[in-house]
């Protein structure tokens, strides 16, 4: 029997950038063994794509949720996605 996969867009909201967010959603994607990607979006928002077993994906919302420290967190938009074409978790360029 498989795990449950589950793909997400996340979209972090508040004080996000500039902070170390997505070096501790990476590590925090790496760490659950996740695929997709993080990057700074021109608004000041932070947005991720994460594919993994679910109660994993479940783990990083949670970390985006909180953020490292210096991060106010105001809102977190959860979309269902299609998965990453590639295998890991990697830093995008900013948009």
């Amino acid at each position: 029997m498989s795990e449950d996969i589950t793909s997400l867009r996340v979209h972090v909201h508040g004080i996000v950038q500039g902070i170390g967010f997505r070096d501790f959603l990476t590590a925090a994607a790496q760490h659950q063994k996740l695929d997709g990607w993080v990057r700074n979006r021109a608004d000041g928002s932070v947005e991720a794509l994460v594919c993994g077993p679910t109660k994993a994906v479940e783990n990083f919302v949670s970390f985006a949720t909180q953020g490292p420290a210096g991060a106010k967190v105001s809102a977190v938009d959860l979309h269902n996605s299609e998965p990453p074409a590639e295998k890991g978790f990697i830093r995008r360029p900013s948009l």
